[in-house]
């Protein structure tokens, strides 16, 4: 089922309240959409699916226009997520810029997303707050959620990139929020944006413990979010969701689990399309059977779909849907 933001509102509430996690998870096209909806149906955990400006542009093909790629997006990740009754996602925009404010607001006025981010992270942190009221203001009107952020996390993501670290500061955040009313907050405790190992991140458990601390203890139920998580341990992310997070973001996981289900499938069926060494061409013919992109692609999708179930496990959220 597509969720809308009131709706994913109820999960995130659910989350904080019995500590387990929503995986956040990153997608483009039909094969990962499919994936990923599937993982969390098999699962009977609700989850958010997450588009970025990239993802839209590239969705929308030669033209890159960001709202005929969130529009096709938007329909293609509804009509999947509707077919099933177990579980049920939404849709984010992350890491919406504030030279996307257009984009956002149009996403929000058109129904086309459950929630979004506003990610003004690099601006002082007075034009932080007042950037983020501003889509607050109108997210909520249309019954859409948002996620901020202060501080700032290394790495390249899609189209962001930080080469530094900018840890959040506990009392800044409880400030943020207190301004904002936004409903989630991504805050910045060690963790990096793109190819990762957990064994090299340093994560500040007692930020995240004391963020989630002070917002509690001030009656403010936004739901503290981990970026740059995919390379964490399981460990790792089990710690962050005992210490407060809820949301768990993911992107480069899926790409690599794709990328090298793929690969492992067209090295084992190489020839397939391509003539093997020493043999005459005149002889060969290409095997449709395997070239079919149905028949790799699913590869890719099987192991997406694998990923998800196993990540949902992880941070304790199976059989958690607020269907069930």
């Amino acid at each position: 089922m597509f969720f809308t933001g009131d709706q994913m509102k109820k999960v995130i509430l659910k989350a904080k309240k019995e500590k387990f996690g929503i995986i956040a998870s990153n997608v483009v096209f039909d094969t990962s959409v499919r994936a990923m909806v599937q993982g969390y149906n098999a699962m009977s955990a609700d989850g958010l699916l997450q588009i970025s400006s990239g993802a839209c542009k590239y969705a929308a093909g030669g033209t890159k226009d960001l709202l005929v790629g969130a529009k096709f997006i938007s329909d293609m990740v509804k009509n999947i997520a509707n077919q099933y009754a177990k579980s049920g996602v939404g849709l984010n925009i992350d890491h919406g810029a504030p030279k996307d404010m257009d984009f956002i607001i149009h996403c929000i006025e058109n129904g086309l997303v459950s929630t979004v981010m506003i990610d003004a992270s690099h601006e002082s942190f007075e034009d932080n707050v007042r950037l983020t009221k501003e889509v607050v203001a109108v997210a909520h009107k249309h019954g859409v959620l948002v996620e901020g952020e202060i501080g700032y996390i290394k790495g390249n993501e899609d189209e962001l990139v930080s080469d530094s670290q900018l840890y959040t500061d506990p009392q800044e955040a409880l400030e943020y929020v207190k301004k904002t009313n936004v409903d989630l907050f991504a805050a910045s405790v060690g963790t990096n944006h793109g190819v990762t190992k957990g064994a090299d991140v340093v994560l500040r458990l007692e930020l995240i413990k004391e963020i989630d601390d002070l917002l509690n203890a001030n009656g403010l139920d936004a739901g503290l979010v981990l970026h740059g998580a995919s390379g964490l341990t399981v460990k790792q992310q089990q710690d962050a969701v005992a210490n407060g997070v809820v949301k768990i973001n993911k992107d480069t996981r899926y790409q690599m689990e794709i990328a090298s289900a793929v690969q492992a499938y067209w090295e084992a069926e190489k020839d397939a399309i391509v003539c093997p060494s020493g043999t005459d061409e005149n002889a060969y013919s290409p095997d449709k059977g395997r070239f079919d992109p149905r028949k790799w692609l699913i590869k890719g999708e099987d192991a997406m779909q694998s990923a998800v179930e196993s990540l949902v496990e992880i941070v304790g959220a199976k059989d958690t849907s607020i269907l069930l």
